[in-house]
């Protein structure tokens, strides 16, 4: 039973024999039931605006058109979702967290004792080159 319709009346529709036993095939090779497979047939030429009258022409042209203005639709409409979620999320975030590490970073205060240590080095060295040549 589909889902949505279980209490819904039938209808008969009246269309030749072939037609109704191609339908059949289509419908068994969806996978659906007859009324379904009609009912997405009609959603399909509804949402896409095409009709089964016009003729697509050689190429598919005008169905390629159509599809190419519903991609590009579609991609500008990605591109502004990324643009929004950059400007109230990553940028604010970005900011917070390099602020965070500024806060946070460490005085150069160690620059400061290197120096110190490497005076006191060489003032032990220049005591020991005072004691060896006092020795001598």
């Amino acid at each position: 039973m589909d889902k949505g319709f279980e209490n819904e009346e039938f209808e008969t529709l009246k269309i030749k024999k072939s037609v109704a036993n191609d339908f059949r095939k289509f419908s068994k090779m969806l996978s659906k039931s007859q009324s379904i497979t009609l009912l997405l047939m009609m959603n399909f030429f509804n949402e896409n605006g095409i009709s089964p009258v016009e003729s697509i022409g050689p190429n598919m042209e005008t169905l390629e058109k159509r599809l190419s203005l519903l991609i590009k639709k579609r991609m500008n409409g990605m591109i502004a979702i990324m643009k929004d979620i950059e400007k109230n999320q990553t940028k604010p975030t970005v900011a917070m967290m390099q602020s965070l590490f500024e806060q946070a970073e460490p005085p150069k205060e160690k620059l400061i004792l290197e120096k110190k240590y490497f005076e006191e080095k060489k003032e032990v060295k220049y005591k020991a080159k005072k004691f060896i040549d006092n020795y001598d």
